[in-house]
């Protein structure tokens, strides 16, 4: 079954697991196929099988869909200290979706599923994940753990996140990240999705928050998660509509085109001054279009994981 039929079987996003599963194996299958299957021997339970070695415990599954021998690697070890970060505020959850599909996917559905997968592979490196969702409030934390209970339980929360309606919640990135920041007293690898839609304009207080992260000595990855086509190149039909902020309420309304050049100059130049402090503060900034696939992600924390000492 593929990832389509499975949403449409369970109505969404009930079967996170499944689906952050098949999103995991779809990757591994195209790696012989890409410029980082070197980083196999790092993923999940698996190293390249070297000849000469015993073949007990050849992954016959994944030489199907490969046609590359894996070993499975029996580490008890926690090598790695993960925490997920999400941004929960009202505009992750544009374009409103009464229905879920994969190449129609909102900004919360698709850093949830994106979430799930690293977690997926997490789980199986027995590595240590805990994860915060924010708004305009600390809506939850947990701190990192590796056990199956807590395994779903995050998993669990995460369907609870992308199914919610938050109206009119405004994000306040930068007071929770500070409290982020105090939580983690063990050096971490912090994976952050958001849009990076302030209800505020001081983005001085936000590279404030995410300096305190890197301060405490973790390294930190913030997807930047948004719809390229419509919130970024201004895309619409030229008829007259209403634009509502969806966090603030304010409204306006317009020709699509009498904006466009106006609008695609003044959010490219905000995109591109993020990309640049992230730069100058040492974060590594992963643009993350919801129309895309989801190997960037993965290809992301594999290297990640490479550089993590």
């Amino acid at each position: 079954m593929d990832l389509q039929q499975e949403l449409n079987k369970t109505g969404g996003f009930k079967n996170l697991e499944l689906l952050a599963k098949q999103v995991v194996e779809g990757f591994i299958a195209g790696m012989h196929k890409s410029p980082f299957h070197g980083f196999s021997a790092e993923f999940a339970e698996h190293k390249i099988y070297n000849q000469g070695e015993s073949t007990k415990h050849i992954d016959w599954k994944l030489y199907a869909k490969t046609d590359k021998l894996f070993t499975k690697r029996y580490d008890e070890e926690t090598n790695l200290r993960c925490h997920l970060i999400i941004d929960n505020s009202s505009s992750m959850h544009y374009p409103e979706m009464k229905t879920f599909s994969l190449d129609h996917l909102n900004k919360i559905a698709f850093s949830a599923l994106a979430s799930a997968s690293l977690m997926h592979i997490l789980k199986k490196q027995r590595d240590a994940v805990g994860m915060s969702i924010y708004s305009d409030a600390y809506e939850y934390y947990a701190p990192e753990k590796g056990s199956e209970r807590h395994h779903q339980m995050l998993l669990g929360e995460l369907s609870k996140t992308v199914v919610s309606r938050p109206l009119n919640k405004q994000t306040d990135t930068y007071t929770y990240l500070h409290q982020i920041a105090e939580k983690l007293h063990r050096r971490s690898l912090i994976f952050f999705f958001t849009d990076m839609f302030q209800t505020s304009a001081d983005d001085t207080k936000l590279f404030e928050a995410l300096r305190h992260l890197k301060h405490k000595k973790h390294e930190v990855v913030l997807f930047h998660v948004f719809d390229k086509e419509k919130e970024l190149a201004f895309d619409f039909e030229n008829t007259p509509k209403r634009f509502v902020d969806v966090e603030t309420g304010a409204h306006i309304n317009l020709y699509p085109e009498t904006m466009k050049d106006a609008y695609e100059k003044a959010v490219g130049s905000y995109f591109d001054d993020l990309r640049l402090k992230c730069g100058q503060y040492q974060i590594k900034y992963v643009e993350a279009d919801i129309t895309k696939d989801f190997d960037k992600i993965l290809t992301t924390y594999m290297v990640e994981r490479g550089k993590f000492k």
